[in-house]
This record gives structure tokens, sequence and C-alpha cells, in this order.
């Protein structure tokens, strides 16, 4: 369960207990859209109502008993799923890790907040990187887009790139998808504004797409956070896609809305490929759901989704998914969010 001084009301859906009452829980951490998605406008922008003390809050009233009925004698879903302010949802499960426990196991926090990886080096800079780096491809998975690579030749690439121009990066990330806890199902279903908005309300930001995509590929700027191959069992993608039924996701705190995240859902809890750790120690950047971040470059659109997610799209390091506003909202879309270093 998610854990933060922030308390606000829950509702449980699930298989054994589809319409539990409101429990008080901690608003999560952290929390992605696929390369070709539907976009579903929806006027949700605030994160919630300011309580006193300037902390957020909101009460969630459970579904009606009506509304529970209806699910059950339809068959219910396969995970229980947790509401949280009307908006986001998580699949309930055990508590995660303490990230105190996580921080002192990897050994890299550096100076940054508890939970978070401390990055720094030189980041390559090239307008189409990743164009350039699919000539040094080996074994193509498919070459149509959303286009997937298989294997690429490191000598290859770094011929190629080795006289690259390069820009100093030194920040703080997330180690997991929000809410950035070992063991946890990431919160999806978030828009960009309301990625921005949790990630403030932790004394944090949100990432620019710059810091993601260093915090993935690092200095050598390798096509995958765990290097040049696309290990089936390092990050988690390529599973079968899933035709999504657009109408069930609105509104997306109703009933229908949860079953068909239920139906769609292929996703694992944060830190469940151990293999899927950039060399900073960044872990599931690429795979399991996309990733909310803002733009980095002047005058265009701030919603930026990387890493893509479980699906058959290109899920590397380099690619970003720029066709959604900020108020989109998905079935795989959450965020990490990120820190200047103290």
């Amino acid at each position: 369960m998610l854990a933060s001084a922030t308390l606000l009301g829950i509702a449980l859906w699930g298989p054994s207990n589809f319409a539990a009452s409101v429990a008080p829980a901690s608003l999560p951490m952290q929390a992605m859209g696929p390369d070709d998605s539907w976009r579903a406008a929806n006027n949700s922008s605030a994160l919630g109502v300011m309580a006193a003390g300037g902390e957020l809050a909101s009460v969630l009233a459970p579904p009606s008993p009506a509304m529970a009925e209806g699910v059950l004698s339809g068959g219910g879903p396969r995970h229980t799923w947790q509401l949280f302010q009307g908006r986001y949802w998580q699949i309930a499960g055990p508590g995660g890790e303490d990230p105190s426990v996580t921080d002192a196991s990897e050994k890299n926090r550096g100076s940054c907040s508890v939970g978070m990886v401390e990055v720094q080096g030189r980041m390559k800079v090239a307008a189409l990187l990743d164009e350039l780096q699919l000539q040094a491809c080996t074994k193509w998975i498919d070459k149509k887009w959303p286009e997937r690579c298989a294997a690429y030749d490191r000598g290859k690439w770094l011929a190629a790139s080795k006289d690259l121009p390069t820009q100093p990066m030194h920040f703080c990330i997330d180690r997991f998808e929000y809410p950035n806890r070992k063991g946890e199902y990431p919160i999806v279903m978030a828009s960009w504004y309301e990625a921005r908005d949790v990630c403030k309300a932790e004394g944090k930001r949100l990432c620019t797409e710059d810091e993601w995509t260093f915090a993935c590929e690092g200095e050598e700027a390798t096509p995958y956070p765990n290097g040049y191959d696309r290990d089936p069992e390092a990050c988690l993608n390529d599973r079968p896609w899933r035709q999504f039924r657009g109408e069930s996701l609105m509104p997306r705190s109703g009933k229908a809305a949860m079953l068909e995240l239920d139906r769609l859902w292929q996703g694992l809890p944060s830190g469940s490929r151990p293999l899927c750790r950039s060399t900073f120690g960044v872990y599931d950047l690429t795979g399991n759901i996309d990733e909310w971040t803002r733009s980095s470059i002047p005058g265009e659109r701030p919603s930026v989704l990387k890493g893509g997610y479980w699906g058959p799209v290109r899920t590397r390091c380099r690619p970003a998914t720029k066709a959604h506003d900020e108020t989109h909202t998905f079935y795989q879309e959450g965020f990490r969010c990120c820190e200047d270093r103290h």
C-alpha cells in the first residue's frame, strides 16, 4: 500500500471485496501511454482540495451497493484495485519495501532524498540520435513503426557516436515508478498536470525529458537501460496488444473503467525485473508503464511520455510520445519524480 504523510480516502474494488468501505491511506509518491494510444480528454487538472496547513486531502465515497452487485453479477476483476482521489488507480497489495531499506541495499542514493538515485555525467546530444542508433541494429523484430530492434552492435554505435556533443547532467530521480516503492504496483490513469502536482506535493518536480533519458541510457547512450539487447528477461515489454474499449475508460473513476483497466492490465509491481536497471541503478525505465515527463525543448508542449509500456512498442531510452496534451489519461500512463541535487 502507499506510504506518505498525506491522507486521503480510498475505495477498494476487487474480486473478494468489490465495494469496500473508505479507509484512510496515504498519497502515492509517483506514477506512463502507448506509442499509439487513444486520446481521452478530461477536465481534472487539479490534484485535490487543499486542506488546512496546505496538505492535500480528498474524501472518496465508496461505490453504491447497486454498482457492486452489477459488477459481481457480471464477473469480478482479476485484481483488487484501489482508487485515489477519484482519479488514479493502483492494484492493491502488500506494502512495498521501505525506501530506506532499498537505499541501503542499492548504495546509490548519494546526496538525494530517500528513495532517489543521484545521476551525474555527460549526456550525448543529437536531434535524431535514435534514428542514428537504429543504424547499428543487427537483429530486427520489426522495421515498421513502432520499430523494434532486438540487438545492437555496440562497437558500431560507439564509433558512430564518439564525436557527438555532450552536456553535463546532475540531478536526483526516483528509483521506481510512482509511488516509488519496490514491490508495489505503479499508479496509472494520471494526467500530466496531476503527475506534476503529485511530485510538487512531495517536494519534488516532474522529471525533464532529458533527465529521464539520461537516467535510462547513461553516458554511452545505450538503447536500453540494461544495454544493447532487448532481453525478454530484463524489462517488461512485447506482451500482446489488447484492443481497448475507449468508452469504458470514461469516467475514469467508474466501475467500467476499473473493469477495463483490469482486462487490459499486463504490468508488474515496480522492481520485479532486477535486470531492468540502468547503469545508474534506476529501475523500470522502459516497459511496464509509460511515464510523464516535461519537454526539454523550449516552446514545445510540455507533456512528453517516455519509456513505452508492456506492449509491443519501441520501449527504448530515446524515443518519446508527444501526441497527447496535459489532460490526457490512459490505462498505462504514470510517472516518476525528480529533484535538484541537494
